[in-house]
């Protein structure tokens, strides 16, 4: 099939491209099977003549609430040739929440898993039913159009509705420019993806790979560091993305080990940012070509950290990717001088402009053309940016503010700390105080003992008011701790946080 120039407008016909370039490369290896690059192409022109079969068409929204197999990845791009909206849904959802989020952005249907429980609201349809309905054109055409939707970038966690940033193929591309120009992912790549596909950059790494001609290895999670390690040397990867829950279990392993995440040709990390002995850490135990990639749903990549970049500044994200400009501003949307905190925003093309609405009312995203994602930051003059938190999560004790993330850097250097959280909780004299969850590497340690410590570190401001230990912290799909779960149970005190699951 000629695709020549629809690749542009729509993502999918670069896999047409890529059987015709490298038919039988390599394309997606799950278990003990393998599929070319002409086998993945085939595949989607038949998923996507049964979603035709079905009725569903451009702008059409379709629930995706699959494992994180070859079906998910290729359905993926079967319903983007037809130029319908992709609405990413965890299948480990219950059919309450599923329904709930298909209801509300309108899904015209939900592909699901076998076990699925059926939809009350939404029709849904497994994969199994999929392939036994009749089949549609043997080559449904795809939909071209330079402002083409192409899913909805929706927020992890099922507490509350999810927003829906709309992303059209445009602006996915250049989020896969990034991936190329600034993290040296390429057609050679044999990319390990081992996060869920339902998170966004899990999806979208193994999506630019895919599109690039290269090669996903899928090894979802859940599993041991270990067993990371050997399947990245039995697999032959390159490239790897982690959360840094991921690494730091990584951390926890020897040498011996490690070995194969060290061959990596690059590793990266997002998802949440990490503190600068742990950047150093990861990027002299687990691989020199370490790279934290600072990004978020609505706006993709947003700046790097690089061995380079850590040489100069150890404390920040790095620089601005490829195409993206970022400014702190105060309150009132004015610069502030070089190192001075303030709210982070930015703007470039990868960056979704507008919110789905099933109405057709779409909301803008965008404040005179920037994204505020709710980052608080401070940028030097040569352009290093370096997070101070959230801005919703700043603490305001005694009229002075306070940044968690600057408390739990400090905290989870304690050699005995493995994880940290800090939040703040009303207070009738001070307006809010600084509480603490942790979680320790043993038992040994005990919180008045950690707090003992906090005060031979940290300011008596910064230092908690109460510190618990936990055994884990309630966590969403791109493993960031869920902060307002963990401080509805500090507020009732004879909750045992230690029963909290991830």
């Amino acid at each position: 099939m000629t695709a020549t120039g629809a690749e542009a407008l729509n993502l999918a016909a670069a896999l047409e491209v890529n059987a015709g370039a490298r038919p039988d490369h390599p394309a997606i290896v799950s278990g003990d099977r393998m599929w070319t690059h002409a086998e993945v192409a085939a595949e989607v022109r038949a998923l996507a003549s049964w979603l035709c079969a079905q009725g569903v068409t451009k702008d059409d929204v379709i629930g995706v609430a699959l494992r994180d197999t070859p079906d998910h990845l290729m359905m993926i791009f079967a319903v983007v040739r037809l130029g319908a909206v992709l609405l990413p849904l965890d299948w480990r959802w219950t059919e309450a929440e599923r329904t709930r989020v298909a209801t509300h952005f309108g899904a015209r249907m939900t592909i699901c898993e076998p076990d699925a429980e059926p939809g009350a609201a939404t029709p849904a349809l497994t994969m199994t039913q999929l392939r036994s309905a009749p089949v549609g054109a043997d080559d449904p055409p795809f939909v071209l159009d330079p402002d083409l939707p192409l899913l909805m970038s929706l927020s992890s966690g099922t507490t509350g509705m999810p927003s829906g940033p709309e992303l059209t193929h445009p602006q996915m591309l250049r989020r896969f420019w990034t991936h190329w120009i600034n993290l040296g992912l390429n057609a050679d790549h044999r990319y390990m993806s081992a996060t869920p596909l339902y998170f966004g950059g899990g999806r979208t790494f193994a999506m630019s790979i895919l599109y690039a001609g290269g090669t996903v290895i899928l090894f979802p999670p859940p599993f041991r560091p270990g067993e990371l390690c050997a399947e990245i040397a039995r697999r032959g990867a390159t490239s790897l993305f982690l959360v840094p829950t991921q690494l730091r279990g990584l951390l926890e392993l020897g040498a011996d080990e490690l070995g194969p995440v060290r061959a990596l040709d690059v590793l990266i990390s997002s998802g949440a940012p990490l503190d600068p002995q742990e950047r150093s850490e990861i990027g002299t135990r687990l691989n020199t070509n370490f790279r934290e990639y600072y990004a978020s749903t609505e706006g993709g990549g947003i700046s790097l950290s690089t061995p380079q970049t850590r040489a100069r500044c150890a404390d920040s994200v790095g620089r601005p990717v490829f195409g993206v400009e970022i400014a702190v501003v105060d309150d009132t949307d004015v610069p502030v001088p070089a190192g001075t905190v303030g709210r982070l925003r930015y703007r470039g093309p990868g960056v979704a402009t507008r919110s789905f609405s099933k109405d057709g009312h779409h909301t803008d995203l965008l404040r005179d053309g920037w994204f505020y994602p709710g980052d608080l930051a401070e940028m030097d003059a040569a352009g290093f940016v370096t997070l101070r938190g959230r801005a919703k999560e700043m603490i305001i004790r005694g009229g002075v503010n306070v940044y968690p993330f600057e408390i739990e850097t400090v905290i989870r250097s304690h050699p005995q700390v493995a994880d940290v959280a800090v939040m703040g909780v009303a207070d009738a004299r001070l307006g809010e105080t600084v509480v603490a969850a942790c979680i320790a590497k043993d038992a040994s340690l005990d919180s008045g003992a950690l707090l003992d410590w906090c005060a031979t570190q940290l300011a008596p401001y910064k230092v908690p008011a109460q510190l618990r230990m936990v055994s884990s912290f309630p966590r969403n799909s791109a493993g960031k701790v869920l902060k307002a779960e963990l401080l509805d149970l500090f507020q009732t005190l004879d909750t045992d946080l230690s029963q909290i699951s991830s």
